[in-house]
């Protein structure tokens, strides 16, 4: 659908080279760890939701993995991130078969949740 807002390409693009230039590893006690995990949610359930109301392709996935590569976590931080945007994609898969009013409002909510995401992991914790 052409109606269905973008999270902003720029913010995913600064999330992913700071992830990358933060620290060398994400750290288990990292105080941004709690808002990643969030953000890969966020991006599994967009990567669904978008895919099921009309946007082909795998772009919230790439996001995923462009942060995952920046940030070169160890295997145990990788699982959790890749877990985390698996929980939020399978959430969707579970409750939703087909585009909805219900799923556009869920579109724009998770977009909403993810800009304020990356824009305050950048703000925060970003040199």
């Amino acid at each position: 659908m052409n109606n269905i807002p973008f999270f902003r390409p720029a913010v995913c693009f600064s999330i992913a080279l700071w992830v990358g230039t933060a620290s060398p590893a994400f750290a288990q006690d990292a105080p941004y760890e709690g808002k990643m995990l969030r953000l890969a949610e966020v991006l599994g359930s967009l990567h669904y939701l978008r895919n099921l109301c009309g946007e082909a392709g795998s772009e919230w996935r790439d996001r995923m993995d462009a942060i995952v590569t920046a940030e070169k976590p160890s295997e145990a931080e990788r699982v959790r991130l890749i877990s985390s945007f698996n929980h939020g994609y399978r959430v969707f898969n579970d409750n939703y078969t087909r585009c909805t009013p219900s799923a556009l409002a869920a579109i724009d909510r998770y977009m909403k949740e993810g800009e304020d995401l990356s824009n305050e992991i950048i703000s925060r914790y970003g040199n």
